[in-house]
């Protein structure tokens, strides 16, 4: 940790840190990093494929771990079945750091009741979390998630980022958006970094790889914002045969430091304890395949040096007691 400066002279800034489940530690000890994942989630929309089973999830750690990995962060956000009870468990048993998440999904994905435990202050509920604990006394959130709509911010996606805006200016955590099939980027950024005033390096742009308009991938990155490109080729997404090349693109124009890569498991049967790729097909197969057209140096660079800057805060007005760790 950074020491106090003398009491007659200026104080030392906090040491960025990134808010594990187990506690902050130094960004350089997050080691190769699923930059966008879930271990547990459950949604309507997702009937009979809700990630809910413990066992399971450390099994698919386990397996993470064997192909290289050592840091997960979980989007999974508020009322969406986060499993934080269990995470810092997980986190010890497998040696993979685990952050968690705090914020709130698309409207769709919640039933009314829920939305209205809330009241008027989502962004009091998200600093506590990420200061205080989820729930009151579990592990601190270390990211806010939001979510925007199709080619659009509807209402409920407005209102959430403004809340997401406020705690971030109250911790300095990331704020990490979902696109909905990649799309509404630059929407989201005049909104979070326009209208709220977030700086471009505290949002992060999840799912762009389901849009690949390489326009847009550069006017974000020239925007500062870190872009993530999360998850194995679905129907309909054009995602893991354009990757390389939209990664290309960035690298070529000066933004390989805005990179981050993940997997984005969010059914039961996309495990791969299930059959499914799940979270080690990130190092299994997309790692060597991004290698070959891209080399290892900048491929590594976004597994490890990218998601330790985009992950990291100052958690300005944080709770203290809890101890940055190696």
């Amino acid at each position: 940790m950074v020491n106090p400066a003398p009491a007659d002279g200026p104080v030392a800034p906090p040491a960025p840190a990134i808010r594990t489940v187990l506690g902050d530690i130094v960004p350089a000890d997050l080691g190769v990093c699923d930059a966008h994942d879930h271990l547990f989630l459950r949604s309507p929309q997702l009937p009979g494929q809700e990630l809910a089973d413990a066992g399971a999830a450390a099994a698919e750690l386990a397996a993470f771990r064997a192909a290289g990995g050592a840091a997960v962060i979980q989007w999974t956000p508020f009322g969406m079945g986060r499993g934080a009870a269990e995470l810092p468990r997980l986190a010890r048993e497998s040696g993979v750091r685990i952050v968690a998440a705090t914020g709130l999904h698309q409207a769709v994905h919640y039933a009314p009741e829920v939305l209205e435990r809330i009241g008027a202050d989502p962004a009091g509920l998200f600093v506590a979390e990420l200061t205080e604990g989820i729930g009151g006394s579990g592990p601190r959130a270390g990211m806010i998630k939001v979510a925007g709509g199709f080619h659009g911010l509807d209402r409920h996606a407005r209102y959430t980022m403004a809340a997401a805006a406020e705690a971030q200016r109250a911790t300095g955590a990331a704020i990490g958006v979902h696109l909905e099939l990649g799309t509404g980027a630059l929407d989201v950024l005049d909104l979070l970094c326009g209208e709220l005033a977030v700086p471009p390096d505290r949002v992060i742009l999840g799912h762009l790889n389901r849009s690949p308009d390489l326009a847009v991938h550069r006017a974000a990155a020239d925007a500062g914002a870190y872009l993530a490109f999360d998850g194995p080729s679905r129907a309909h997404h054009a995602t893991d045969w354009r990757l390389p090349d939209a990664l290309a693109t960035l690298a070529d124009a000066g933004f390989g430091d805005r990179i981050l890569l993940g997997g984005d498991t969010t059914t039961a049967g996309a495990r791969s304890v299930n059959g499914g790729p799940g979270m080690p097909y990130l190092l299994r197969r997309q790692r060597a395949r991004l290698e070959l057209a891209l080399g290892e140096r900048l491929v590594t660079q976004c597994l490890t040096a990218n998601p330790a800057r985009a992950f990291a805060a100052d958690w300005a007005g944080t709770a203290t007691g809890h101890r940055v760790t190696g």
